[in-house]
């Protein structure tokens, strides 16, 4: 919208077209008599564009300020009042036949869009279809590199077209819908809450016929809508998932089941908290059975968990294949995966399975805990792969054999413990590639520590040490040092070090405290007497 308002300013400074002064306006027209320049048509066409712009930036702000889709119905006419001037003035013989056509499919496409605004589904599906019809007549006569913006307009216009049709009464339009959005991972502009809004919508309708759920032998009612809706199309978005073309697309899709899934999980938490003395009062009467409000909310942390490990995994084989072209990568010059960031993935995984272990009501499934202890066990036999494979990058042989050790032991206890359980496993990764890949590392890492010891059995040689001491301090090791011949020769450290001397010894009279000292009381006189008296005499010269 500011771009449109600046342009429009340089291009009517630029024509001369000036709206009056600072102190009057004066309205003027574009006409067929003035069209000497292409650009007078640029200054409809930027009339039209800031309007629309307008109204998509009313149409976002319409979500918390609903007060503002009046004002973005409103922008959307004028929007099409100015396409229906361009296309008039472009009806003259000084236009080539090509702008005429991109005039009325711009036109067309306008006026379909307020009639989608304003819900006339039929006018809306009648004005995108000359619109696309014009755009792929153009595709046709053009070379191949105009033809792809014409292609890629027909492909943005065709969802609007499949949900005007679901609104007239088609209802084979929503499969497709559902194929576009899956397709792109989500969709953009005016049909984004649109087609969410409907796929909710028809979900809602199903929902209303569920009253239940069964999940390992139990059967819990279901009571609250937004589970329902959830469980309705988890399904579809697992197929999705499985269907997407690209790992950003799988990521979106495995963020917006999991967005949803919290959702409902929410909504069980809070009525599992105004029940909590009724379920405290069940777990008595059914000797710890949980109550099914309770069983519904493990269910639902059982698929928030699944998913998010199928996430993680995915991302893991993203990773794995990003690791055997790593060399390429390094001659691009791009930063390559390390070992260590799938090694954060496993962890992850592993922690998920352990809250797995720990949901309320299947503390007593034996056969529960048996399939997700052999889970974890394929996990940690990747995980120890990894970290194996990070210490064969620092040179560490020992510590990356004893892992890949591990990794065997692991990988053997899956295998043997496995036999009821293959087809809970056939989503994991296959531990038989696992040994397979580990037996030909081990090999490898014996290779490359053998010549690892030879390498530094080299380096080590008497012929080759220089430490760095003196000659004075090594006359009984043999060494070449090629400095003993050049001019900055190392024969004695000098100026020398300091050594240690012994210090003026301290003599300590110990024997005093032991001798005995004679009397000495007849030796010495008598004090004279103190007092007032001695004090007179004294002074007279008295003498006692």
């Amino acid at each position: 919208r500011g771009y449109c308002s600046r342009r429009l300013r340089r291009l009517r400074k630029t024509l001369n077209f000036k709206m009056g002064n600072r102190h009057k306006f004066t309205g003027k027209k574009v006409t067929e008599e003035i069209l000497s320049d292409n650009r007078y048509l640029l200054l409809i066409l930027m009339d039209a564009e800031r309007a629309w712009s307008y109204a998509m930036q009313l149409k976002q702000e319409a979500n918390t300020e609903p007060r503002k889709r009046f004002h973005l119905l409103s922008r959307l006419r004028k929007a099409v009042k100015h396409a229906e001037e361009l296309e008039r003035l472009c009806e003259s013989n000084r236009v080539d036949a090509k702008t005429k056509l991109e005039a009325q499919a711009y036109m067309a496409y306008l006026t379909g869009m307020l009639r989608f605004e304003h819900q006339e589904w039929k006018a809306a599906m009648e004005a995108f279809n000359k619109c696309k019809t014009i755009y792929e007549k153009l595709a046709n006569a053009f070379t191949e590199e105009q033809a792809v913006l014409y292609n890629q307009r027909v492909e943005e216009i065709s969802p609007n077209i499949r949900y005007c049709a679901y609104n007239i009464g088609d209802q084979s339009a929503i499969n497709e819908l559902m194929q576009m959005r899956l397709r792109s991972g989500g969709t953009e502009g005016l049909l984004a809450e649109k087609l969410e809004a409907l796929i909710t919508q028809t979900r809602a309708k199903q929902a209303a016929t569920m009253s239940e759920v069964e999940w390992r032998g139990r059967t819990v009612p279901v009571k609250i809508d937004k589970v329902r809706i959830f469980l309705l199309g988890l399904a579809d978005n697992e197929a999705a998932i499985v269907q997407a073309e690209n790992e950003e697309t799988k990521e979106r899709l495995f963020e917006s089941l999991l967005s949803e899934c919290r959702d409902a999980i929410q909504a069980v938490r809070e009525d599992l908290k105004p029940d909590q003395k009724q379920r405290e009062h069940a777990l008595e009467n059914d000797s710890g059975k949980v109550s099914n409000i309770q069983y519904l909310h493990s269910y639902l942390t059982y698929i928030k968990l699944s998913t998010a490990i199928k996430r993680n995994e995915s991302m893991a084989k993203s990773l794995q294949k990003a690791l055997l072209q790593q060399q390429r990568s390094e001659e691009d010059g791009k930063r390559t995966p390390r070992p260590q960031d799938l090694i954060r993935l496993y962890d992850i995984i592993l922690q998920n399975l352990v809250e797995l272990t720990q949901l309320p009501g299947l503390e007593e499934d034996k056969n529960f805990q048996k399939e997700i202890g052999l889970k974890t066990l394929v996990y940690k036999a990747y995980r120890c792969f990894f970290i194996a494979q990070s210490y064969v990058l620092v040179k560490k042989w020992s510590e990356a054999l004893v892992l890949y050790e591990r990794v065997l032991k692991y990988a053997r206890e899956v295998q043997s413990g496995a036999g009821a359980y293959t087809n809970s496993l056939k989503e994991l990764p296959d531990v038989q590639d696992l040994i397979t890949q580990v037996n030909a590392e081990k090999y490898s890492l014996q290779a490359a520590a053998i010549l690892d010891a030879n390498d530094t059995h080299e380096t080590e040689s008497p012929s080759q040490v220089k430490d760095g001491k003196p000659l004075s301090e090594r006359f009984e090791t043999f060494c070449l040092d090629p400095s003993l011949v050049s001019k900055q020769v190392s024969l004695v450290h000098f100026p020398p070090g300091f050594q240690p001397i012994p210090c003026k010894p301290l003599f300590f009279d110990l024997a005093l405290n032991h001798v005995a000292f004679p009397p000495l009381e007849d030796k010495v006189e008598q004090k004279a007497k103190s007092g007032l008296t001695g004090y007179i005499k004294g002074i007279f010269g008295f003498k006692s």
